[in-house]
């Protein structure tokens, strides 16, 4: 068959895009299909405008710790309008280097919907691209519980975009998004309550920095409400949020912000006129070189369901173009001891196993932790402390995993995450010299264990 296209991509996030540049480097006629916004999820309602927000809500922590320094200055209150709109600025800004790195590559740019017809064609609007592959990228979507007056909350697509700081703030979740969103809220001076239906949030991190985190919010001043549900929200008299949990209790809150997961975004996309399946979590189900049960189609990203993040993608992205178009480059993706952060107030980021992990396995272990103040905070009354934890298999002796919890974390465990990928041993860390004075440093000064 003659084909418009080698290769269609469904999605402009990260990986569609970097597999479809990377395709069209390699000689591939490619077509990308996106019917939002260039850069996915991680650059408009995700990671890049979540982290500008992480660290203007840190500002007034910055400000506050300034007089302890003898600057003479006042935190006041943000101006939450002019800050999404500088946001706003940046954003559009990034959506045109996407647009030139497309355009650059040789890309074609097909703005729409699209829509499977059967394994080589996709509708979008009145257009039909046929390609000899499909490529399906098209991301997640946040979801809210079938709860009545679900229709009254919010999610992060929305949170980017308010006109106004709530003043009263009910963030319901207990991952990545919601952990963050409750620093950015009260970071801002909102009045912030967390609501989270398990005993503590992070699940899947390592136990103590969790418990680390939770006294930190705390002593900020967050409210925490664990094991709790929210089972109503009504609008009240002046356009406040009434929440009820199931305990009988009623929150009274301006915005009511859902971080209660996210699913794949299938919408609409024509799967039904083709042989891709899914799993039994709802994912498209892939094989190991991201192929479907079509043969022509494949798919990357958060619709596969292996781990959501943007450097992922990325990977699977560039995987799926060198497998199909330049295969004496092809380089497996690698998903063990991919590091990650969660850009809370501290920052939390990890690589590796955790202890509770390592136990699971069955593996003979050393722990190595410190808790300290950072010096930063010595003349303030701060109470806030960092936390640094090493996981060592005591057979072998190699490091399996770098906790932190702290300002910087995600820069400095990016650092150790090459050191944990290369099978660094304990007695590397020991034998590496410190940066001092420094926080870094007791990741290479950690000598006792504790378990």
């Amino acid at each position: 068959m003659a084909f418009d296209f080698d290769l269609v991509v469904i999605g402009a996030g990260s990986g569609g895009v970097r597999c479809a540049r990377f395709a069209a480097g390699f000689g591939a006629k490619v077509a990308v299909i996106e019917s939002r916004y260039l850069g996915g999820t991680c650059v408009n309602v995700g990671c890049v405008p979540k982290k500008l927000l992480v660290y203007g809500a840190h500002v007034r922590e910055e400000l506050q710790l300034a007089r302890d320094y003898g600057w003479a200055v006042e935190a006041g209150e943000v101006d939450w309008p002019e800050l999404i709109a500088r946001k706003n600025t940046e954003i559009e800004r990034l959506n045109g280097v996407y647009r030139r790195l497309l355009e650059g590559s040789g890309v074609t740019l097909v703005e729409g919907h699209g829509r499977l017809l059967d394994a080589h064609r996709v509708q979008v609007g009145d257009q039909t691209l046929s390609a000899e592959r499909i490529l399906l990228a098209p991301g997640g979507w946040p979801q809210v519980p079938d709860i009545p007056g679900r229709e009254l909350a919010i999610t992060s697509n929305d949170a980017f975009y308010l006109p106004k700081l709530p003043k009263r703030v009910l963030v319901v979740g207990g991952g990545y998004i919601a952990v963050e969103f409750a620093s950015i809220f009260h970071g801002m001076g909102a009045q912030t309550t967390l609501s989270y239906r398990g005993d503590l949030f992070l699940r899947g991190f390592d136990s103590a920095l969790r418990q680390q985190l939770r006294e930190e919010f705390r002593h900020k001043g967050i409210t925490l409400e664990f094991n709790s549900h929210v089972s109503e929200i009504r609008r009240g008299p002046n356009d406040e949020r009434l929440v009820t949990l199931a305990d009988g209790r009623v929150l009274t809150v301006d915005c009511v912000f859902y971080a209660t997961g996210r699913r794949p975004m299938l919408d609409d996309l024509g799967l039904e006129n083709t042989q891709v399946a899914l799993n039994e979590r709802g994912f498209i189900a892939v094989d190991a070189h991201y192929q479907t049960a079509e043969p022509s189609i494949y798919a990357i990203g958060d619709v596969i369901g292996r781990m959501a993040l943007t450097p992922v993608a990325l990977a699977e992205g560039m995987a799926v173009a060198r497998q199909l178009y330049q295969p004496a480059e092809f380089v497996a993706v690698d998903y063990d001891n991919i590091p990650t952060a969660v850009f809370s107030l501290p920052n939390m980021a990890t690589v590796g196993l955790t202890e509770e992990q390592a136990q699971a396995q069955g593996l003979n272990i050393k722990v190595f932790q410190s808790r300290f103040r950072p010096m930063k905070l010595s003349f303030s009354d701060s109470p806030e402390k960092t936390l640094m934890k090493l996981v060592v298999d005591a057979d072998s002796d190699r490091v399996l995993g770098c906790h932190m919890l702290g300002p910087e974390a995600a820069e400095i465990v990016q650092g150790l995450a090459v050191a944990i990928k290369a099978g660094a041993t304990k007695a590397v860390f020991d034998q590496t010299l410190g940066i001092h004075p420094s926080a870094a440093e007791e990741f290479v000064t950690m000598r006792q264990p504790v378990a």
